[in-house]
């Protein structure tokens, strides 16, 4: 499978508008692609495309809830009309929950759901039906959690699970049609975004990301190499990839980490501020990074040797369960901090 460069290429990306989305939209665009961006905010979408256009790309955007599918047919039916068509469909969009399971309401689960999975099952139904006949890639937004589980997030967990099982299950019947689309997921860990702040939050003190937390830019080049590279799946940052293999190989090891650490990680000592969420309605928008997260590593070793060489996949993955391990207790000698 043959997939074309970049500046080649019509891309769609959607949660555009903040975080991942916005570095990847950035990023793609002064490499010369064209862009197709979907989000919930008309202002931050025309900001945004007069942004990438004043500097010489060429974007355009659609309104739209990815949880409504009918708003986002409407959005893809755009791009087409725009473009001619799309070569990569970005699944981006997705929000995440801090509180215990039994505390987060039902209705605020299924809102959840609605973005995180039901939002990349129509993306991905939508994409596959135009590429099928034209070829291109599709990339889903999974996490770290996509493997493993915390505390404190288990619906955002929960999601990202599906989001693995969906995807991973889509490649293979794609495979089996001999389709030309290429399915990949993303696996970030920590990344210094609005994550935190759009988060609903039903603690009692505001959460934090655990170290070791990487920069955006991290992963929209991760997904700018998917987007011309076929690629199964891609761990973005080390501890991504070692915290999936402690989860694997050692779970009970794993499940004793959690039970003592895996809420402290998430947490600072700083009360509760009250803010808008971005569950039910955009906030925030056309913000990069929170400049709330410490210490931000602005590459990846591991990422960047997987892309390099996959010779030294294996070699980088089987020193990564002791990293792991430290990290989880680094975390454990840490106090909260604000």
């Amino acid at each position: 499978m043959k997939l074309k460069p970049i500046d080649q290429q019509t891309i769609v990306i959607t949660g555009a508008s903040s975080g991942i989305g916005l570095v990847t939209a950035r990023m793609a665009s002064r490499r010369g692609a064209r862009l197709f961006l979907i989000a919930r905010d008309s202002a931050a979408l025309q900001s945004l495309a007069d942004e990438l256009n004043a500097a010489g790309g060429n974007a355009a955007f659609a309104v739209a809830d990815v949880g409504d599918s009918d708003q986002l047919e409407t959005a893809a039916q755009q791009a087409i009309d725009r473009f001619g068509g799309f070569d990569t469909w970005i699944n981006n969009a997705g929000v995440s929950i801090y509180g215990k399971l039994e505390d987060v309401s039902l209705d605020d689960q299924r809102r959840l759901f609605d973005t995180n999975f039901w939002g990349t099952v129509q993306g991905a139904r939508i994409a596959a039906r135009h590429l099928k006949a034209r070829g291109g890639a599709i990339i889903n937004l999974g996490s770290e959690l996509s493997d493993i589980a915390v505390p404190l997030q288990g619906v955002y967990c929960a999601s990202k699970h599906a989001v693995k099982g969906y995807t991973d299950a889509l490649r293979m019947e794609l495979l089996a049609e001999n389709a030309p689309v290429s399915v990949t997921l993303i696996k970030p860990a920590g990344i210094d975004t609005m994550f935190v702040a759009h988060a609903k939050n039903y603690l009692d003190v505001e959460p934090k990301l655990p170290a070791p937390v990487y920069a955006p830019e991290v992963v929209a080049r991760a997904i700018l190499e998917a987007a011309e590279r076929p690629q199964r799946d891609i761990y973005v940052g080390g501890a991504s990839r070692a915290f999936s293999i402690a989860g694997r190989q050692a779970p009970s090891t794993y499940d004793a980490l959690m039970k003592r650490i895996g809420a402290r990680m998430q947490l600072t000592s700083k009360p509760r501020e009250t803010q808008d969420d971005s569950l039910y309605a955009s906030t925030a928008p056309l913000q990069e990074r929170s400049g709330k997260n410490g210490f931000v590593l602005e590459s990846s070793a591991y990422t960047r040797a997987v892309h390099e060489s996959r010779a030294t996949t294996w070699l980088a993955a089987s020193g990564l369960v002791g990293l792991g391990i430290a990290l989880f207790a680094q975390q454990a000698r840490r106090r909260p901090r604000t």
